[in-house]
């Protein structure tokens, strides 16, 4: 069943908040207080080795070619050697010179 009693409800305006209402403001803020409370964080399999299905490839000048894509499972860390599956009838491996996260 649907915890409907237990569900959180803010009203607010995000609209109103992005024009400087502070009372606005405070309520994004309250927003985002109850997802993080009422939304469990999701359970990581960072025990398992790592695995980052490539959702694009770029290449950057002075940087080289660059991967991006969402963790599966796992950890990685810079200096860390990969194997690339999938993209050609034999896997290749190459050493990670940097990780970034965005959201």
């Amino acid at each position: 069943d649907f915890p409907g009693d237990d569900v959180p409800v803010i009203s607010g305006s995000a609209l109103k908040a992005l024009e400087g209402d502070a009372d606005y403001e405070q309520k994004i803020l309250d927003l985002m207080q109850a997802v993080d409370d009422f939304i469990p964080t999701p359970e990581r399999d960072s025990d398992k080795p790592f695995m980052m299905p490539v959702e694009d490839v770029f290449s950057i000048t002075g940087r080289g070619t660059v991967a991006t894509g969402r963790v599966e499972r796992g950890q990685i860390k810079v200096g860390a050697e990969v194997e690339i599956i999938g993209m050609q009838e034999e896997s290749s491996k190459t050493t990670v010179t940097g990780v970034e996260m965005f959201r």
